[in-house]
C-alpha cells in the first residue's frame, strides 16, 4: 500500500512555501527459505505472489509496479509512473522502466525454472523509446523467455502504454542460472 501526503513547508530555504509530498508504502517482507518454499517452481513461487499467499517483491512496491500475470515463459508488471520518479529534467527517470523491465525479465525466466533453481541478471540491454512523464497512465510490461539452458537464459521484454498502446521501451537479458538445490 502506498499513501501520499502534500504538506506546505514553513520556513528555510531553499523554497518556502512551496508544497511538498511525501510517498510512504509499507510491504511484506520475504519469507525464510523454508523446504516447502525451495520445493516450489519459480512458476509456483511467481503464482503463489499473485494469489497473495507469498508477498510480491519489495522493489515493485517501493517503484510502484506489480506483477499482474505468469505463465510459462511469461511474466508481465504493471506500473504507475508519478512524480517521485522525476530525474532532474523532469521526466520520469529511466531507471524506473530499466527496473521495470529487468523484473517482467526475469520473472519470465523464473517462470521456466524447476524447483531448487535460481537466477541472476549478468547483462542487460535497455532502450527508451519515448519518455514517460509524471502524469503518464499505467505502462505495461510483458517479458519472455526465449531460451532457458542449465547455465544461461535469454529473454526480452517491451513497456507499452495501457491507455495509448505505445511502444515506451525495450530490453534484452542473459541471466545465470543458478541451482541450489
Amino acid at each position: 500500500m502506498t499513501t501520499y501526503e502534500t504538506r506546505y513547508e514553513t520556513g528555510g530555504p531553499p523554497a518556502t512555501g512551496v508544497p511538498l509530498r511525501s510517498r510512504t508504502h509499507t510491504w511484506q517482507p520475504r519469507p525464510e527459505m523454508t523446504p516447502e518454499l525451495l520445493g516450489m517452481s519459480g512458476l509456483e513461487i511467481l503464482r503463489a505472489s499473485l494469489k497473495g499467499d507469498l508477498p510480491g517483491a519489495s522493489m515493485a512496491s517501493t517503484l510502484g509496479f506489480r506483477l499482474t500475470e505468469a505463465a510459462e515463459g511469461v511474466a508481465v508488471f504493471e506500473g504507475d509512473p508519478g512524480d517521485h520518479l522525476l530525474n532532474p529534467m523532469g521526466t520520469v527517470h529511466g531507471g524506473f522502466l530499466a527496473t521495470l523491465l529487468d523484473s517482467a525479465l526475469g520473472s519470465s525466466v523464473m517462470t521456466l525454472l524447476p524447483a531448487g533453481t535460481a537466477y541472476t541478471t549478468v547483462q542487460l540491454g535497455v532502450h527508451m523509446i519515448r519518455p514517460v512523464m509524471a502524469d503518464t497512465p499505467t505502462l505495461r510490461c510483458e517479458g519472455t523467455a526465449l531460451h532457458v539452458g542449465r547455465t544461461t537464459a535469454t529473454a526480452e521484454a517491451r513497456v507499452t502504454g495501457m491507455h495509448d498502446g505505445r511502444l515506451y521501451a525495450h530490453a534484452t537479458t542473459t541471466c545465470a542460472i543458478l541451482r541450489t538445490g
